[in-house]
């Protein structure tokens, strides 16, 4: 088990096709021995478990799987799979993502930088604020995605901006900080959408800071897409959240408006292109 990387929850609710590719990213991305938790809540596809069965006869990695009897929706989920991975600090990754070469070390570097960091997202071609290339759009996945996180990689100092809230799809979250101010609200956000907007300015109020890790790249495939909110169509969640935090809409505008993130783009985008350049013209020549 890797003592100085987060522990890796990839939530699981059907959708095995998604799954397979990620888990199959995580064996091809994490240090043997790296600790996976799965929490499969209450899949209904039987296809599911067979996926389960055979990454985990083929992995390297130090895989704990569950399996919930009832649904509890992605915060009550995410909450005892918290409670079971005690005390590490975990990195929620959803089972539609796929992981790129150096992304955890990346991440846990991030969070060693300052012991007031409690959320963490990675730069992704769909996570709203943190999307690349094009800002709070659902951007295709990349041809590359492992020269993006190379880019990523070395494009140049790595700054950890400031955040207004985290990104559900992939989010590193500190043990401190949940000690000190609590899990997802389940009750209040039910099945799910709006948690992590509630939880990551509860971390703020309270004086954590929540950042872009700005030399990560983790690919989201999902599609289902609310708008700097994260949030499911119907509004109910979304008026719980703001009726908890009245300026959060007002929060996220601003945050838009001024787009703190573009010089970091552009930096990342002439990185890639330095990177492509050699092959395209290798294509080009011959």
């Amino acid at each position: 088990m890797s003592a100085s990387l987060p522990t890796v929850i990839v939530p699981v609710f059907n959708a095995y096709q998604a799954l397979d590719a990620c888990l199959a990213s995580l064996d091809r991305t994490l240090p043997a021995r790296s600790s996976v938790y799965v929490a499969d809540d209450a899949s209904s596809d039987p296809r599911v478990a067979d996926v389960l069965d055979a990454w985990q006869q083929r992995s390297a990695l130090a895989i704990t799987r569950v399996h919930r009897v009832a649904n509890h929706g992605f915060p009550g989920n995410v909450n005892a799979a918290l409670a079971a991975t005690a005390p590490a600090d975990v990195v929620i990754l959803n089972s539609d993502t796929i992981t790129t070469s150096g992304w955890l070390q990346r991440i846990a570097a991030c969070a060693a930088s300052d012991p007031h960091i409690a959320t963490i997202t990675p730069w992704s071609n769909n996570a709203e604020i943190a999307s690349f290339p094009r800002f709070c759009e659902n951007n295709p996945a990349p041809d590359d995605a492992d020269m993006l996180a190379q880019a990523a990689a070395t494009a140049g100092t790595p700054e950890y901006p400031e955040l207004p809230t985290t990104m559900g799809f992939c989010m590193y979250l500190r043990r401190a900080a949940l000690t000190a101010c609590g899990v997802f609200d389940a009750a209040t956000f039910g099945r799910g959408y709006g948690e992590e907007n509630d939880l990551s300015r509860r971390l703020a109020a309270h004086g954590w800071r929540n950042v872009l890790c700005d030399d990560a790249y983790v690919v989201h495939i999902g599609n289902a897409s609310f708008g700097p909110l994260d949030l499911g169509p119907g509004g109910d969640n979304l008026q719980r959240l703001l009726a908890r935090w009245p300026d959060y809409n007002e929060r996220i505008a601003r945050f838009i408006l001024s787009d703190p993130l573009a010089p970091l783009r552009a930096r990342l985008q002439r990185r890639l292109d330095a990177l492509a350049r050699p092959r395209d013209q290798g294509d080009l020549f011959g």
